[in-house]
């Protein structure tokens, strides 16, 4: 499945960019929600989500950044958002944090930095929806694909088989046709890209060559 990210889109106008990569063959709209203390960028809140809702029927795949996200989980539930996915990191918070968004009736994601090693998520597989394995530091777009994510994916693909797990995989960063192939073939389902698509001209090629190449992967 193939993710666009909002963050690499024109947000000048942002609702017909959703629309775009929508008609052009997007599984999912990827909303990175970034509060300048987590990460050091500033990007998109609640209202701007819940303003974009309606050029869309796809799945809204929103990757909170920040530092308190309990404190923004209805808001955002109540923007429009399907999947919540919130940092590890944040460990001391997470057993409240998966239980307020799942009772929010909407799907629930974990992501990680690329530093931070998959045992950190083993507790929590049974009662999530999705892992987020970051393949570059989260907080802005553009940046190079860092190879060490992929024995991290083949881990947690192999986690997820052992132990039979219904448990989509998501990664993020650096995605092009080449990275693409590299982590469908280690056992990623999801893949968010910025540039890759909003960096072409023809969306619905660059969307359709994306998931080729993760296929033949």
């Amino acid at each position: 499945m193939i993710a666009p990210s909002m963050l690499a889109s024109d947000f000048s106008r942002i609702g017909e960019e959703v629309h775009r990569v929508a008609e052009a063959g997007a599984d999912l709209i990827h909303l990175d929600v970034m509060d300048g203390h987590f990460v050091p960028n500033l990007t998109m809140g609640p209202q701007l989500i819940k303003s974009i809702r309606s050029y869309t029927g796809l799945p809204f795949d929103v990757h909170l950044m920040i530092t308190e996200p309990q404190a923004y989980i209805d808001a955002f539930v109540d923007a429009g958002s399907d999947l919540i996915t919130v940092h590890i990191e944040l460990e001391e918070q997470f057993p409240t944090i998966i239980n307020q968004i799942k009772n929010s009736g909407v799907k629930v994601g974990i992501a990680l930095r690329p530093k931070t090693p998959i045992a950190a998520v083993e507790p929590y597989l049974d009662d999530i929806d999705l892992v987020l394995p970051m393949s570059v530091e989260p907080g802005f777009g553009g940046q190079s694909f860092q190879t060490d994510t992929l024995n991290k994916i083949d881990q947690l693909h192999q986690l997820i088989q052992t132990r039979k797990l219904d448990l989509a995989i998501e990664v993020d960063g650096g995605i092009n046709q080449e990275t693409a192939a590299l982590v469908g073939r280690c056992g990623a389902t999801i893949l968010v890209a910025g540039t890759a698509i909003f960096g072409q001209d023809d969306l619905r090629a660059a969307i359709r060559a994306l998931r080729e190449a993760a296929s033949s992967g």
